[in-house]
């Protein structure tokens, strides 16, 4: 299977869109860290947190789109053999990708080296910026 353009066009533009939502919760753990050092700590472990949290989220949208794009490739049939076969695809893939995400928050709580709030926010971005950038017009190309 090639992967198709539109897939890596919409993962470029979701893996961007998601880096700059990163970039703006560091900026405002900076911030808040400004305000009241005491309550809001930020180090490495803040930067280091977002990038992997980033990664993820990217990472996940990635083989999802993946996956769907497997789906599709097999045609659009009727036939209920097949339809039900690209239906455990996609139960799959989901299972799979929503494990890597609880490994990763997993891992952001436990590791010393990352901070876990910097680590889960991220992977609750993807969705909200892929509504952003459609209702803008800026996720498809017309």
């Amino acid at each position: 299977m090639q992967l198709q353009s539109a897939v890596k066009k919409t993962t470029a533009k979701v893996t961007a869109a998601t880096a700059c939502g990163t970039l703006v919760m560091i900026l405002a753990f900076f911030g808040l860290h400004l305000l009241i050092p005491e309550s809001v700590p930020f180090d490495h472990r803040v930067i280091l947190g977002g990038i992997g949290g980033c990664l993820v989220a990217s990472a996940n949208f990635f083989f999802m789109s993946l996956t769907v794009q497997g789906v599709t490739d097999r045609g659009g049939t009727v036939d209920p053999v097949e339809r039900e076969q690209a239906f455990t695809l996609l139960k799959r893939s989901y299972r799979l990708r929503m494990i890597f995400q609880i490994l990763w928050i997993i891992l952001a709580i436990v590791l010393p080296f990352l901070n876990p709030a910097a680590g889960i926010i991220p992977l609750f971005l993807p969705s909200a910026l892929i509504k952003l950038l459609d209702r803008l017009g800026l996720l498809t190309d017309k």
